[in-house]
């Protein structure tokens, strides 16, 4: 009888544990498989994800595009790195955009993107993101997801605390990470202590166009200069920058850089500076940067290298710069919505550290200094402390908010995202990442007005996320819903290159805006062909212009005779087509750079050089209709002695 009662028992206790796990109704908990939480996520054909996401690519120089909740990946938009899937940096039109006072640089390291903002506000129309190795910041349209703008940084190395943006898109910052001479000179590296500086960057954004123009630069002692962000609603008009290495060691930094009890948060009042500046303030230092700018009207780029800088040191300018001292090595530098609270935890600190503005004020105003740092006042720890999150995990690296009262971080050690209450410093919440987590992002979670829906974790180790594909793999994202009182981990998500930071945005403020075409008409590009008549070969000297067009589905002209070896052959192209998503492709045979993806309406430019006598065809990359196999043509290549006269055909 106990025999039968005890079967009876357990299979009751399986059909519940079934009846349990099949119980749509109730929230599961098991994780990112269950098909409650795969319903949150699906996205149905015809249907657009909610929100944007905007994740750097590291060490792939470019910005890709996500769709949340769906993970799905839109796009990358080349911006650093040239591209030969569309010929970013390949075409004469977008050789520009990758100049730099070291030459042509066709790689960086990208590595924090921040959405431009209007009274705090996302507001959708640019996106910046830094170059880390060859110090530059880029502009990128938010209407045509083009790279736009590239602005060197002079006086400065490892460009990592940026690009972001004040309130107002007033300025985008670029901190240097590596302190160096400035101006450079040949120095001992052993004399770095007092002789190194660290440059920070105020570029400004002229409000109508987004140009930027470096308009100062302060030049700090030679900490490393981690990462930033600016003060909000009461605190706007500052900037605050994370540093390290305030030892200013020079070898072996994983210990050297480590000894101090406590670095400092930088605190930085740029409205104090601007107005010095404006009055004729600071010194014009030669220096020799690009700045690169691409033009819509004419689908062309151009190169302009700049010859000086303006410099401030901030002795000159009393009451502009503060140090507040903060746990060591920190990373993450986060400010929020409300302007009051900076956070600046120390990555190896057992606890998060919360600092007042509204207390720092008052120290100021109080003269409570504990000191200096090559004239800097350095504030007291306990004056501006606002509190403490104790023990909320290990490896404290970066935190966002809800605008809801409640605060995100993430801890690279025990791989976990913590949220956590302002105010009572309270930890509400924790769920693991899988793994190493680096940074998190909340859609316009480090603006006055974020949109708590969502957070996503970008993981720096994937180990058994995904099938295996050798000892390279791409990164892990994960995204959580953060509506409720408890995170929901909802998906995992492949991310390319290697992400460090992330901005994103609801998609109502931009899909709207998306340019779907360039106007033929508002086309000027000065060798654009916009019909037959205007298509034609001209010969000048060694080189061969070809006005070509190209619409569904043939390129005029298709055939080209009296080209020679030796000549340098420029095929000017442009699409005649005014249809929404449908670009067209060209290749040429033996071409040393990439094929061009030409948009509808645009002008691209493709450099051949041939060394071959023979025939050589040419060809549409991009299908783009029941004949695009057809879509080809054919150059003629004559010995370099021929008197073969230029010729083509238009079809006949």
């Amino acid at each position: 009888m106990k025999k039968i009662l005890k079967s009876t028992l357990a299979i009751v206790a399986v059909f519940a544990a079934f009846t349990s796990c099949n119980n749509s109704g109730k929230s599961s908990n098991s994780g990112a498989l269950s098909s409650n939480n795969a319903e949150k996520v699906y996205v149905a054909p015809g249907e657009h994800d909610s929100h944007y996401a905007f994740i750097s690519g590291g060490y792939s120089g470019n910005l890709t595009v996500y769709g949340l909740p769906s993970g799905r990946m839109f796009k990358e938009i080349p911006v650093f790195s040239q591209f030969p899937t569309n010929g970013y940096g390949y075409s004469e039109e977008t050789k520009p955009m990758l100049e730099t006072s070291y030459g042509f640089v066709p790689w960086d390291d990208s590595h924090h993107p921040d959405i431009s903002q209007t009274k705090g506000k996302l507001d959708g129309r640019w996106i910046f993101i830094n170059g880390n190795n060859t110090p530059r910041i880029a502009r990128i349209s938010l209407t045509t997801f083009e790279t736009e703008e590239i602005i060197e940084v002079p006086n400065s190395a490892g460009n990592h605390s940026s690009s972001f943006i004040t309130e107002n898109t007033e300025y985008v910052v670029a901190g240097t990470r590596f302190s160096v001479p400035i101006p450079q000179k040949d120095i001992a590296i052993k004399d770095y202590k007092g002789n190194f500086k660290g440059a920070l960057s105020f570029i400004s954004v002229d409000p109508e166009h987004g140009h930027m123009d470096i308009k100062f630069q302060v030049l700090m002692p030679g900490f490393n200069y981690d990462l930033s962000h600016p003060g909000r609603g009461k605190s706007h008009g500052w900037f605050f920058f994370t540093t390290y290495n305030t030892e200013e060691a020079n070898s072996l930094l994983e210990v050297n850089a480590s000894q101090n009890d406590k670095d400092f948060i930088a605190a930085i009042n740029w409205k104090k500076i601007e107005e010095y500046v404006n009055n004729g303030g600071g010194t014009m230092m030669p220096a020799n940067y690009a700045h690169n700018v691409y033009d819509d009207n004419t689908h062309t780029a151009t190169s302009t290298m700049k010859k000086e800088v303006r410099v401030v040191n901030p002795s000159e300018v009393p009451g502009a710069v503060y140090l507040i001292p903060t746990p060591k090595s920190p990373h993450g530098c986060d400010v929020d919505p409300s302007g009051e609270y900076i956070v600046g935890n120390g990555k190896l600190s057992a606890n998060l550290t919360v600092h007042s503005f509204t207390k720092m004020l008052d120290a100021i105003k109080n003269e409570k200094f504990a000191g200096d740092a090559y004239g800097i006042p350095i504030l007291n720890f306990e004056d501006v402390l606002a509190g403490s999150v104790e023990q909320p995990g290990l490896g404290p690296l970066h935190t966002e908010f809800d605008g809801k009262g409640n605060a995100y971080t993430t801890f690279f050690i025990s791989s976990e995202v913590v949220k956590w209450k302002l105010g009572t410093w309270e930890v509400i919440d924790r769920k693991p990442t899988y793994y190493s987590v680096g940074h998190l992002t909340i859609p316009g979670g480090n603006s006055a007005e974020p949109f708590g829906k969502y957070m996503f974790a970008m993981n720096k180790i994937t180990k058994d996320r995904y099938l295996p594909t050798g000892p390279e793999m791409e990164h892990s994202a994960q995204l959580y819903d953060i509506s409720g009182d408890k995170m929901e981990l909802l998906l995992d998500f492949p991310t390319h290159g290697e992400p460090h930071y992330a901005a994103a945005i609801p998609a109502e403020i931009i899909k709207n805006n998306s340019r779907k075409i360039f106007k033929l008409t508002e086309n000027e590009h000065p060798k654009k062909a916009l019909s037959d008549a205007d298509t034609k070969v001209v010969r000048d000297g060694k080189n061969v212009h070809i006005y070509m067009t190209m619409i569904r589905s043939h390129f005029s002209p298709d055939n080209i005779e009296g080209v020679k070896v030796g000549d340098k052959v420029f095929f000017h192209i442009t699409n005649l087509e005014q249809d929404f998503d449908v670009p067209h492709g060209f290749a040429m045979i033996g071409a040393r750079n990439a094929e061009l993806l030409i948009a509808p309406g645009q002008t691209r430019t493709l450099t051949w050089e041939p060394e071959k006598v023979g025939v050589w065809p040419f060809y549409c990359t991009d299908f783009c209709s029941a004949l695009h196999q057809e879509m080809q043509g054919y150059v003629r290549v004559s010995p370099a002695s021929s008197d073969i006269e230029l010729s083509w055909s238009l079809g006949e």
